[in-house]
């Protein structure tokens, strides 16, 4: 009886730590994104861009290890690979803020903010 009511306790847990993970998984995709927007707009020097991402990590990101490594790697990855590319292939200055403003909703949709009372 202890056995199984031990067993049932140590289910329910991994069960609602699951739950947890699968909402942050929805929001690091997110933040994938800002980082490969991010990476882009640092190699084709749209430094407001990159500064408006930064503060919409700042405000809105989860302050983990997880969620900014995620982030640093995407932006290396995409900085390097537009680098390697020739400056005419880089976006124009809207339709990158039109990518950050997408991410950026459908981070808040993945991440609500906590509850302050």
């Amino acid at each position: 009886m202890k056995r199984s009511a031990l067993l049932l306790c140590f289910l329910s847990l991994a069960i609602s730590a699951h739950a947890a993970d699968a909402s942050t998984d929805a929001g690091l995709a997110e933040i994938q994104a800002l980082g490969r927007i991010n990476g882009q707009a640092l190699a084709c020097d749209y430094a407001d861009t990159a500064s408006r991402i930064k503060t919409v990590m700042i405000q809105h990101a989860p302050k983990s290890r997880r969620y900014g490594a995620a982030f640093e790697e995407a932006t290396n990855k995409a900085f390097l690979d537009q680098s390697r590319k020739e400056m005419t292939t880089c976006p124009d200055g809207p339709t990158l803020s039109g990518q950050v403003d997408e991410a950026t909703q459908r981070l808040l949709a993945a991440v609500p903010a906590p509850v302050t009372k």
